[in-house]
């Protein structure tokens, strides 16, 4: 489309929400295609990582790890401005993955602290999609320190089957897996820093060594569980998209399954069915489709295990509703073994 011809399109203005939720979208939508509008603003800040009280000094879009999940369709145009505060020490960007052309949009978007740029492209293919910092020179410690997300382009008539027939959702939910690697002073303790410059040299010496510290699901141990738990009902469907910008992992919902797995999370392929684990590159986001069928609270978890217990790597879906005896049922209490 020419310039003028972009210019009469329908524009939508998205306000942004941070993970696990994911903003109001349609699923299905006309055949026009809109520009659809997004704010980010990259804020530098301090976090908390588990429950001993462990910090980083974090990098984030909209001060959320991972950063929101923006949701267009397939031929709509996404424009995003992105805002570096003045407050903020570090040049910022964008590579989107979902993108083609000039670095995914990083070369574009360089923006210093204290300016703003806005950038356009077509989304001109559908799946979920990374998007992640990419500043010259610095690109793994951005992404590690939480400066990544995901983009999700549906297909215009929505999600389907391997028949073509029509699979939707109740709810969607973000689930961004980070690795992290916070340095350990003499005393065995892990340190704390009082700028990101101060906590640069001793972050990239751990990250060289590629062990990670904590293994996470939306920024701390625990993110996902208790008032932060993903919730559902019996009988609902749930599009759960997993990102991980930097390493492979295989995410597992305990006592559930994939009903539809988009592994690579391209919707142009064919889901695969009723998987019990799935794989998800390191660089990508994946996305599964399951209906709960009964109540409980569910494991959300990487099925490393080591990673998903004793790192962090783990999450909690609370489910409401009347339980099914004909799909489980104890049909013996313990008691003493009968000789």
């Amino acid at each position: 489309m020419t310039e003028a011809e972009i210019g009469k399109l329908k524009r939508i203005k998205v306000d942004l929400v941070a993970p696990p939720m994911v903003h109001k979208h349609d699923q299905v939508v006309d055949a026009a295609p809109r520009v659809v509008e997004f704010t980010m603003t990259i804020e530098e800040k301090k976090m908390v990582i588990d429950d001993k009280g462990t910090t980083i000094q974090s990098m984030t879009f909209n001060g959320s790890m991972p950063g929101p999940t923006l949701v267009v369709h397939e031929g709509d145009y996404l424009e995003l401005t992105l805002i570096n505060p003045s407050a903020n020490a570090m040049p910022h960007n964008v590579d989107f993955h979902a993108a083609t052309g000039a670095l995914g949009g990083a070369s574009l978007t360089n923006v210093n602290p204290g300016e703003q740029a806005t950038l356009r492209f077509k989304a001109d293919r559908s799946g979920t999609f990374v998007y992640h910092c990419a500043p010259t020179g610095m690109v793994p410690w951005h992404v590690v320190s939480g400066m990544n997300g995901t983009v999700m382009v549906l297909p215009r008539g929505g999600l389907k089957d391997p028949n073509g027939k029509s699979l939707r959702y109740d709810k969607v939910y973000t689930i961004g897996e980070f690795d992290l690697y916070i340095p350990k002073g003499a005393d065995g303790k892990y340190k704390e820093y009082a700028t990101l410059a101060d906590s640069y040299e001793d972050t990239v010496a751990v990250m060289r060594t590629l062990v990670p510290s904590h293994v996470v699901f939306n920024g701390k141990v625990g993110a996902l569980t208790g008032e932060g738990a993903m919730k559902a009902n019996v009988g609902e469907t749930v599009l759960f998209i997993h990102s991980q910008a930097n390493r492979d992992t295989r995410p597992h919902l305990i006592g559930g399954h994939g009903d539809w797995v988009w592994e690579t999370g391209k919707f142009d392929n064919a889901p695969e069915k009723n998987l019990e684990t799935w794989f998800i590159r390191g660089g990508s986001a994946g996305a599964a489709l399951y209906t709960f069928k009964q109540p409980g609270v569910y494991a959300y978890v990487n099925h490393n295990l080591i990673e998903a217990f004793e790192l962090g790597a783990a999450g909690h879906v609370v489910v409401e509703g009347k339980w099914n005896d004909d799909l489980m049922k104890q049909v013996k209490a313990p008691g003493p073994i009968v000789k």
